[in-house]
């Protein structure tokens, strides 16, 4: 799951009056306008944080195996599999590449927009991944496992010191962190493929009780999370620890690491502050949807054809969406940028950039929300939802957090966690209330 610094911080402050006022520049061949381009990053960056609820709302709502093999958890015909194949196709793995597309842009717009002020960029920046660490944290060991602060801060201490490097060199190695996690499933799918059959037994056991499988674990994780929040700290604290040790050291690492870097390149190519032509955003929102449409389609394909066997879901099949999905994000990204061009002062852009701007705030409100109505301590629908009902919840949750944060912004400069999180960063009370005309 993920979660969301927001890029544009620093600059939130005249980004107000950029977003009421809509000016998204029109012009067919050339750039936006300089002051205008934030509202790009803004819309793209709400537009991520609405999308990434569809999927994480699966580990919300229901035990962890459903979320690697959904054949082997609840129904799976029907309204359920058609909830499966649109959420799949459409979102799993796309909205937590634009998030993290979102956090490597940011690093470099923060340090360059420190360094232009004279001020200390780099002791800004730890401090502010510092305290990005810290409410992470929190938020995984007290609220969610589901949590991606505390990969997103352990990466920012490490990736700031190749921001200053170029573009295709930042694209290049990117590309290659990225491609280190899928280069080991296909090794270890290798080895599945040549085992024999009492190997593959092996292995394919292994990886039913590495996913949660047994009926007893996914009985013991329904029973601990319609039970109160003391009772569920066993196994949030337990699954937070596997992810922020071993799961990030041998995985998020790479791949979160990975699409920074390439949101770095991406941010300095003009791509994510609609900088490029239009043209040259048509040509990605079609090549990149039909590619990465085309290889998630036979991902779901290959997982018919097999079956669904676990192993070759989790070795093989997972590669086609794991790649697909780089490319339908950036069909995404150039979407979000003719949409600002189109549609620049609209209901639409007005409404995404807010909740954009409000994107920390957004996603723990997301936990709370969720929470509150899968967990014991609220009312306590774990595991009891379909697929498709899952996506019910999701609308629900949209339709509180979209206009709250309209509301917001026409009285505040910040989202109230962002307010917090700029206040811990500079060491000083920043100023909140609009000032009134």
């Amino acid at each position: 799951m993920t979660s969301e610094q927001s890029p544009g911080e620093d600059t939130a402050s005249t980004t107000a009056d950029r977003g009421r006022a809509g000016a998204c520049n029109g012009d067919e061949s050339g750039p936006t306008d300089p002051d205008d381009r934030i509202l790009g990053l803004d819309v793209l960056r709400g537009f991520a944080l609405l999308g990434i609820l569809v999927i994480n709302v699966w580990l919300f709502a229901m035990p962890m195996v459903a979320s690697y093999n959904p054949t082997l958890y609840g129904d799976f015909s029907g309204g359920s599999y058609v909830a499966w194949f649109v959420s799949h196709v459409f979102f799993e793995q796309k909205f937590v590449t634009l998030f993290t597309f979102l956090f490597g842009a940011g690093m470099v717009l923060f340090l360059e927009s420190k360094e232009r002020k004279g001020q200390p960029a780099r002791r800004l920046h730890f401090r502010r991944v510092f305290w990005l660490l810290v409410i992470g944290l929190g938020h995984a060991y007290l609220l969610w496992y589901g949590d991606i602060l505390v990969a997103y801060a352990l990466c920012g201490f490490v990736l700031v010191f190749v921001r200053n490097w170029r573009p295709k060199w930042l694209l290049a190695l990117g590309l290659v962190m990225f491609a280190l996690p899928a280069l080991f499933y296909l090794l270890s799918g290798v080895g599945y493929v040549v085992a024999d059959a009492g190997t593959q037994a092996e292995i394919e056991q292994a990886m039913l009780t590495g996913t949660g499988a047994d009926p007893d674990a996914v009985d013991e994780e329904i029973a601990t999370y319609r039970g109160g929040w003391l009772e569920q700290m066993d196994h949030r604290i337990a699954t937070a620890a596997m992810m922020h040790t071993v799961g990030f050291v041998f995985e998020s690492f790479w791949t979160l690491g990975g699409l920074m870097i390439v949101g770095m390149a991406l941010y300095k190519w003009g791509v994510l502050s609609n900088e490029r032509s239009t043209r040259f955003y048509r040509r990605l929102l079609v090549g990149g949807a039909t590619v990465g449409l085309a290889l998630i389609l036979t991902g779901v394909w290959y997982r018919e054809l097999v079956d669904w066997n676990t192993a070759h879901v989790l070795l093989f099949a997972h590669q086609f969406n794991y790649w697909g999905s780089l490319l339908v994000a950036l069909a995404y990204v150039s979407g979000a940028m003719l949409l600002c061009r189109a549609a620049a002062g609209g209901l639409v852009t007005t409404a995404l950039s807010a909740v954009g701007r409000t994107a920390f705030s957004n996603y723990l409100l997301q936990t709370v929300l969720a929470t509150s109505i899968f967990y014991g301590h609220g009312i306590g629908l774990f595991g009891q939802l379909s697929r498709a009902e899952l996506l019910g919840v999701v609308v629900l949750i949209w339709t509180i957090q979209v206009p709250l944060s309209v509301a917001w912004l026409n009285r505040y400069r910040f989202g109230p966690v962002e307010w917090v999180w700029r206040t811990l960063t500079y060491g000083d009370r920043q100023p909140m209330r609009l000032e009134k005309d």
